[in-house]
């Protein structure tokens, strides 16, 4: 494979940052997922963080050197994701279980796998135009589905951070998948949280990662959301990929690009965010580093119960 990847993840004007973001991969699979804790459910950090840490921990055990169905690893996988969640929040005995959108990505032998649950988002950009954008579960875009909201007013309407599936809660998620997608030379896989979307809306996307590397172009679209969403910024998160596949040019700097060819079967490379950035919400009094350390202690326990 080859591509080039980025990922930033910031915490806007919010007290804590409840996004999480990583990627991965082997010599012949590619794993990108973004998860964004929801701020109105007790420990939002904590369901997005038990997401992508599950996701990663069992891409690398199954990945060597890449998955025998990504399709099926997607549905099983976010499945035990969303137990591994609410068995946290029972060993806890937590009052309100903890929930967390999600979109994940799986590119292997050339094609793109993802799928997705609420409003945290997928764009396939190619050839300078959106190819293909996830559909939000959400009640604004229900809304609109059925022309009752027009997107200008979708933008404002106070509704518009409600969704209707997610992982963890108090019911099962509406996982949404794609089909099997053959990836092009050049082509951009973005995921994103609503704090990158939701200012930038859907031009601003496009035109913002369509022509230069991730590596610019990322940091670029967040200051740019952070600049537009003013004192009301969200948490935001972006991770943009460039299919390089193919490419055989020598015109440009190519410093950016990965090419797995030379890896070992059993070797990966992973970006995620540490365990130990995880921080109480603004409603908790701050943790000692011996709360920390079990806290990180539980949420491996929960992850390795359903990893098996």
């Amino acid at each position: 494979m080859k591509f080039t990847i980025f990922q930033e993840s910031r915490i806007g004007k919010r007290k804590t940052n409840q996004d999480r973001i990583a990627h991965c991969y082997s010599r012949d699979s590619l794993m990108m997922v973004l998860a964004d804790g929801m701020g109105g459910h007790l420990h939002g950090e904590i369901a997005s963080h038990i997401t992508v840490q599950y996701l990663t921990h069992v891409f690398q055990r199954e990945a060597q050197p890449k998955l025998s169905d990504p399709a099926m690893f997607l549905s099983r996988e976010l499945s035990l994701a969303h137990h591994a969640v609410i068995d946290y929040a029972l060993e806890k005995s937590l009052r309100e279980a903890p929930r967390t959108t999600v979109v994940a990505c799986i590119v292997q032998d050339g094609h793109a796998h993802w799928a997705h649950a609420g409003d945290s988002r997928l764009y396939l950009l190619r050839h300078g135009r959106i190819h293909i954008q996830t559909h939000d579960h959400s009640r604004v875009q229900l809304m609109m589905d059925q022309g009752l909201l027009d997107v200008r007013s979708a933008a404002t309407h106070p509704n518009r951070n409600r969704v209707y599936s997610c992982l963890g809660g108090t019911h099962l998620p509406q996982i949404e998948f794609s089909r099997r997608t053959p990836l092009q030379t050049g082509d951009v896989l973005a995921l994103c949280t609503d704090g990158v979307w939701g200012p930038m809306g859907n031009e601003g996307i496009l035109h913002g990662l369509s022509k230069e590397s991730p590596m610019i172009s990322v940091p670029r679209v967040l200051t740019q959301a952070e600049a537009t969403a003013g004192a009301a910024c969200d948490n935001l998160s972006l991770i943009a990929m460039v299919w390089r596949e193919g490419d055989d040019s020598d015109d440009g700097d190519t410093s950016d690009v990965i090419s797995t060819q030379t890896m070992a079967l059993s070797d990966f490379t992973t970006r995620i965010d540490s365990i130990r950035n995880l921080r109480p919400s603004a409603t908790e009094m701050l943790l000692s580093d011996d709360e920390i350390e079990r806290a990180i202690q539980e949420i491996n326990a929960a992850i390795q119960k359903f990893s098996k």
